[in-house]
């Protein structure tokens, strides 16, 4: 069974709101074994919207529409729906009582006609109630066809669909069993991995798929499965999992669904009681708030220095002027002397530093754009490496900030 998401909103296509709801709806949809077909952002006109609609219904089983719900003039959405299923709109009762209510309890300003017109749905729909707003969901049904409209606003589309939505389509419906499993690489390239692997990847079933997602240094492998029996789905993805993990031992770090590489080795210093410090230059605190984004990570990451200017890495983390002057900034020994300093600076088991040329120009070192060097040091010694990035600072900035926690687990686990 497909479903087609539909956003509706000139907002989406100019780029001023960014279309999160379709990446919630996917996940969610997929979840329970819904594919999606496709999904189609348009404008808020009704020739536009009739046309989507038309061509959804020729495409999918489920019809998923956000947005456009609003209780101004530009929201269109519920009077274009009545035209598609030759409809008209009535007075809903109970939403009316609804949007009084929320005036009352949470607004100053007076109950205006406009807003009493949310209440105004189409007379064959099953009305989903919005309980955090005033526009309410609306279900109905064409030719076996499912359509659901919902409000634009993530908050409310996402309780409407994980408390109304999915409920009613799991009663109303069998699926099929979807199952993800992503592994996490770090260190080798698509292409290499890929041939690698391919003898393994031919010799997968049918009904399982391989996805490489590859990002700055990193791949993804997704297996992807559709089976009715999810208990026999569930034991041939681990099955193709223990026949890949032997080949790609040294590139793998963990499973997406479990954990980020990051939190993966806050997992790690954790349970061995050690303690990190971070001192970054053309990351730009990028590794400390990939650490410091996950809950916990008090009990490891001690804290971190931004020390992006020559002169910053001299005053607060006594790399030494004579070392800079002979071997630039953005070199071994600087970068070496910035993870040893700052591991001592914050009184750590492991300090990790970077130092390199972003771009676009080449700053205070003649080093390449592009070029990276990442220490890690601990009461054993200094490590580190360089690299080369590219030319696009982004790139850089992302890659060498994945290499960097690459190198700290693979120097953590041999210990």
């Amino acid at each position: 069974m497909q479903a087609e998401i539909i956003t509706i909103g000139d907002e989406i296509l100019i780029g001023q709101v960014v279309d999160t709801n379709s990446a919630f709806l996917g996940t969610e949809l997929n979840r329970v074994g819904i594919s999606i077909y496709q999904i189609t952002s348009i404008q808020d006109e009704k020739s536009h919207i009739l046309k989507a609609l038309k061509e959804a219904e020729e495409n999918a089983d489920i019809i998923i529409i956000t947005g456009g719900l609003g209780p101004t003039k530009d929201d269109i959405t519920k009077h274009t729906i009545c035209e598609y299923f030759n409809d008209t709109l009535v007075e809903n009762e109970d939403v009316l009582e609804h949007v009084k209510q929320i005036f009352l309890k949470y607004s100053s300003a007076p109950l205006l006609e406009v807003n009493k017109q949310q209440a105004l749905v189409p007379s064959r729909s099953t009305v989903l109630m919005n309980h955090n707003g005033t526009a309410p969901g609306m279900w109905l049904e064409k030719n076996g066809k499912v359509f659901v409209s919902l409000p634009g606003v993530p908050y409310e589309m996402k309780a409407l669909i994980t408390e109304q939505v999915l409920p009613k389509l799991r009663a109303q419906f069998k699926f099929p069993y979807i199952l993800h499993k992503t592994i996490l690489t770090y260190g080798k390239g698509e292409s290499a991995l890929a041939e690698e692997i391919s003898d393994w990847e031919d010799n997968l079933p049918s009904y399982i798929k391989l996805a490489y997602l590859p990002s700055l240094g990193r791949v993804r492998l997704r297996l992807s499965g559709k089976y009715d029996d999810k208990k026999a789905l569930e034991k041939e993805i681990q099955n193709q999992v223990n026949l890949l993990l032997p080949q790609i031992e040294d590139i793998f770090v963990g499973f997406e669904e479990d954990q980020s590489i990051e939190a993966l080795i806050g997992e790690q210093f954790t349970k061995a009681n050690k303690t990190l410090a971070v001192a970054e230059s053309c990351t730009g605190g990028r590794i400390a708030q990939s650490f410091t984004a996950n809950a916990g990570a008090s009990a490891y990451f001690n804290g971190s220095v931004v020390t992006y200017a020559t002169a910053s890495k001299v005053k607060i983390l006594n790399v030494s002027e004579a070392i800079i002057e002979k071997h630039s900034v953005v070199s071994k020994e600087v970068a070496e002397a910035m993870a040893e300093n700052v591991r001592i600076l914050f009184n750590s088991d492991y300090g990790i530093s970077t130092t390199g040329n972003a771009g676009p120009s080449k700053g205070d070192s003649e080093a390449e754009v592009g070029t990276v060097w990442i220490a890690i040091a601990t009461k054993d010694g200094v490590y580190s490496e360089v690299y080369n990035f590219g030319n696009l600072r982004e790139k850089v900035i992302g890659r060498a900030t994945n290499k960097a926690f690459e190198m700290l687990q693979k120097l953590f686990l041999k210990k």
